[in-house]
């Protein structure tokens, strides 16, 4: 029987973010909508849906070889199950998320321990409780099974919900106190996966090229040509991985230049380049970026 994976991948919220990194990464994924089985163009691996809450639970039981979720979940779950690689992504950013404690504006509550005795709702309940215990205060901590931030103020004193933005406690008249925990994707993986010589080859491999799809997203390539006279001023102008790659053009008087650099610094180094006498300045976007 030829070797397989059995690979999570999270249903719900998460799941079309999921599909297009593995599809940056290399990998098709195809889910129909219906069938919890999406196809996938590697016949050494074979996926399953799943909800993110429930990811860990199917790693460490062994059902699952490893899947995705967020490490909140592994958190709140306490399973034992290992982090193969972090993958910073949500649903609609590249940015980590955070479990936070929101109280209704104009409440008066103005942190954890003004909420002595009151009701929390939350999804996180677990977390939740050690987070009021550590701080000693004493409060009844229910789970809410979805759209929690409409619970306060009538069935629910506080929440304790996730957030990318903020934008949609805002919309519902809630403000922040504290912090609880960020949470990032994970890869995880069981320790009867780890311990099979193959699977943990082929996770490392998966691993790899996700995090080098996730590092391409930030970044972009750069390539000009430059005469050697101006060559040091134009390498004084570039922030790089590594040192850039250099090459010698036909005329013995020009070099072109390669390299990599953060998006969100091109605006700026590309009219520096120019004004230090680069021409042909090229920028291009990368589909992976492993180092």
């Amino acid at each position: 029987m030829a070797n397989k994976l059995r690979l999570g991948i999270p249903k719900g919220s998460l799941q079309d973010a999921t599909i297009a990194l593995f599809k940056r990464a290399g990998w098709n994924i195809y889910a129909d909508g219906r069938s919890y089985f999406p196809s996938i163009d590697d016949k050494e691996v074979e996926c399953m849906l799943i909800r993110a809450q429930e990811m860990a639970r199917y790693v460490e039981h062994g059902v699952l070889d490893a899947g995705l979720t967020g490490i909140d979940w592994v958190v709140e779950s306490g399973l034992d199950v290992t982090s193969v690689t972090t993958l910073t992504y949500a649903k609609q950013s590249r940015r980590k998320v955070r479990w936070v404690l929101a109280v209704p504006e104009g409440s008066g509550f103005e942190k954890a321990e003004d909420l002595e005795g009151k009701i929390i709702a939350t999804e996180l309940v677990e977390t939740s409780k050690r987070y009021f215990a550590s701080k000693g205060v004493n409060v009844k901590v229910e789970f809410s099974w979805g759209a929690t931030e409409v619970k306060p103020p009538m069935l629910a004193d506080a929440i304790v919900e996730v957030t990318e933005t903020g934008s949609s406690l805002r919309a519902n008249h809630l403000k922040i106190i504290d912090t609880i925990m960020e949470s990032e994707t994970h890869l995880i993986a069981g320790k009867t996966a780890l311990a099979d010589p193959w699977k943990k080859q082929k996770l490392d491999q998966i691993a790899t090229m996700l995090r080098g799809a996730i590092d391409a997203q930030s970044q972009v390539g750069l390539m000009l040509n430059v005469k050697r006279a101006d060559l040091e001023a134009v390498l004084g102008v570039l922030p790089s991985l590594n040192s850039p790659t250099v090459s010698q053009l036909s005329d013995s008087e020009w070099v072109a230049v390669n390299t990599i650099l953060d998006e969100s610094t091109a605006r700026d180094v590309i009219p520096r380049l120019k004004a230090a006498r680069a021409t042909g300045i090229v920028e291009y976007p990368l589909n992976k970026v492993v180092l």
